[in-house]
């Protein structure tokens, strides 16, 4: 994996701008904050966003996938000024989540979700080396 940096751009902070890499593409479908039970262990989008990220490491983790290869995230939150003041909650909750990784990614605000409690919904893409 290679990761894409202009010379002379600032370093983004908790993503990357862009990333190459070959191998076998898992892609996620938009995963929410819910437990395996469809019930929602947290209402709060710090703890949302981390249910959700265990989410997917769960889903990559069935075709023998983790963390280290996800390449591109697409996080949806439905209030942007809570995701700006929960950054340090979620910064933590990655770290401990995802270790070392920033794949490319964008953070979209929507009007709403599908589940009317969902706070996020994040879609993955994972390339595991063949």
């Amino acid at each position: 994996m290679k990761i894409l940096h202009p010379p002379g751009w600032p370093r983004p902070k908790g993503y990357s701008n862009g990333i190459s890499t070959k191998g076998r593409l898992i892609f996620t479908a938009g995963v929410i904050g819910w437990d395996e039970r469809e019930s929602f262990p947290d209402y709060h989008l710090h703890g949302q966003f981390a249910q959700a990220l265990r989410n997917i490491v769960a889903i990559l983790a069935e075709d023998g996938a983790g963390p280290e290869h996800i390449v591109r995230m697409t996080c949806y939150v439905t209030d942007r000024h809570e995701y700006l003041v929960s950054r340090d909650e979620i910064g933590t909750a990655w770290r401990e989540i995802m270790g070392d990784v920033y794949p490319a990614m964008a953070l979209v605000e929507v009007k709403g979700l599908v589940e009317a409690a969902a706070k996020v919904e994040i879609e993955a893409t994972a390339v595991v080396p063949e």
